[in-house]
This record gives C-alpha cells, structure tokens and sequence, in this order.
C-alpha cells in the first residue's frame, strides 16, 4: 500500500505541471488583459501608457519565462498577488476557501444520506411502488440544474415566505445556527444532482451484488434479508459508488462558482469568476490550479479507500 501510494503522488508531479500548463496557456489566450479591464475605451490613455502597465504587470515577458517565474513563485509558496486589488492571494485562498469547502461537504453529506439508503431499498424492492418512485427522483434530479433549483429556492423563499439568506456569509465558529441556515439552500440545490447519481449507481450496484453466488449462500443458510444486505452486499456495492462519490466532491469545488454568484458567498468559485471578469491572471492561475489540484488528490483518495472497501483489492 505505502509503495502504491507513493507511485501515485510522484505520478502527481507531471500531472500537475501539464495542469499549470494547461492552465497558464488557456488565460493567456483569454481576449483581453488586466490593463484592458483596468483602461478600458478611455481615450486617456495611450499605446504608450498601456504598453508601461503591461511593462509593470510583466505581461511584456515572453510566455516562457512568465510561466517559468510564475511556477517558481508557486514551488516556493508564493502565490503571488493580485494584479487588481494587489492583495496577497493566499489571504484570498484562505478567506474563500472555508465556503467552498463547507457547501461541497454539506452537499456531500445531505446526498450520501438520503441516496444511498434510497438506492439500497430500491434495489432489494425490485419493481416494487418505492422502486418506481425512486427510479422517478432520480430522473427529475438528473434533470434540474443546480444553478435552476438554486434560483428557484431563493425565489421560493423570498416571494413566499419573504425571506432571503444574509449578505454576508456567517462563520461556523461565530454562529452555528446562522451559518446553517445560510448554507442550507445552497448547499441542497447542489445536493440534488448528487444524489440521482449515487442512488441510481447505489440502486444498479446492490443489484449486481445481489445476483452473485455468494449472496445466494448466505440466504441459502438462513440470514434474514437485511442481514445479508448489511453485512454480505452492501460494502461490495459501495465501491463504486465511492467513485462516484469522489469524483462529485472534487467537481464541486469548481461547480459551484453559478451557486455561490447566485447566494453571494465569496467562496472559491466566486474568486475565480471575479479573476475572470477583472482578468486578474494571477488570481485566475492560482484558483484554476487550486480546484485541479483538489480534483486529482480527491482520485488518488478514492483508489486508496478501495482497498479497505473490497479486501480482495490488493496494491503492490
């Protein structure tokens, strides 16, 4: 297991310099720069003036040595700062992080709770009403875009019961129940794709597993239904599920930033949208490699919690 792992996280280091790469060229090729969002059409300034801010940005540089000079700053922890506000961007890191994390987290949790054991019910009442009905969820779950159902909410909650979350976000430190209520919508518009997903992936798995000869012996020795679906089935058909899982957690990081807009919580996808509208390249590099970064750790996690799901998986 230990070699395994470690195969995988030096395998990370190409993997991630083709991201930054990747990266770096995709901003780059973005119509418009930092001084044409800072200028704009103002007559004011000349060819000669602009030319002096893109001097002072580094902008002038080949690409070549700005991205050399960029991913040195980032081997050594430096983030850099923002070509706009000129703050530090590990303070914006840090500051919009916490949200992003926390709704990701939440919409994980809320979709693991009630799918899985949707998912599992549907399987071992195969055709049944509560099949039918679960098969229903997970269609019209598929269907609505968290964005949608984030609108939706917040038109639901404000023109119906006039209420609308605060402004601000909340920390959890300083007050709990006010950061619970502000993280509830949010969080349940993105929760509601996850979890067609998981209980339609949860639902076919259990069905697989429950076909397979060693289900049939275990009932064959007189185990009651549940007991064979607790203990026998269910931890074989979590492991994709697992995947699914994983891979939802790491999207979320960067699928939130239309959520957070709508909600206006500074988090990491409403960082990278303001790079992007301000062309602030600096903060654009550092949050995209951020979010990419978060993606690949979240696989490499997910291969890992296979072995202690199914014992047969063994890493050399």
């Amino acid at each position: 297991m230990g070699k395994y792992i470690l195969r995988r996280l030096l395998l990370l280091i190409p993997t991630l310099i083709g991201m930054s790469l990747l990266i770096f060229v995709m901003v780059r090729v973005m119509p418009g720069d930092i001084v044409d969002s800072l200028t704009g059409f103002d007559p004011q300034y000349t060819e000669a003036q602009r030319a002096q801010l893109r001097h002072g940005f580094g902008l002038d540089k080949p690409m070549t040595v700005q991205y050399v000079e960029w991913i040195t700053q980032i081997l050594q922890g430096n983030l850099g700062i923002s070509f706009r506000t000129k703050e530090p961007i590990t303070q914006q890191i840090v500051r919009s992080m916490p949200i992003t994390l926390e709704i990701a987290i939440l919409a994980i949790c809320i979709s693991i709770v009630l799918a899985i054991p949707l998912g599992v019910i549907s399987a071992v009442k195969q055709n049944s009403a509560t099949d039918l009905l679960a098969t229903i969820l997970g269609l019209l779950g598929l269907s609505f875009p968290s964005f949608w159902l984030a609108t939706m909410f917040l038109l639901i909650t404000s023109l119906w019961f006039h209420w609308t979350p605060s402004l601000l976000w909340v920390s959890p430190f300083k007050d709990p129940v006010g950061n619970a209520i502000q993280m509830a919508l949010p969080a349940l518009s993105m929760s509601v794709g996850l979890m067609a997903s998981e209980m339609r992936m949860a639902r076919s798995t259990m069905l697989e597993v429950l076909r397979q000869d060693y289900i049939r012996t275990a009932r064959a020795k007189g185990l009651s239904e549940w007991r064979v679906v607790a203990r026998h089935a269910l931890k074989n058909a979590f492991i994709p599920v697992i995947t699914v899982i994983g891979l939802q957690l790491g999207g979320l990081m960067g699928g939130s930033v239309i959520v957070e807009q709508i909600y206006g919580l500074p988090g990491m996808g409403w960082t990278l949208l303001q790079g992007v509208n301000n062309r602030d390249y600096a903060v654009m590099q550092v949050a995209a490699l951020l979010m990419a970064t978060i993606f690949v750790c979240m696989n490499l996690l997910v291969d890992v919690a296979y072995a202690f799901f199914d014992p047969r998986i063994r890493y050399e």
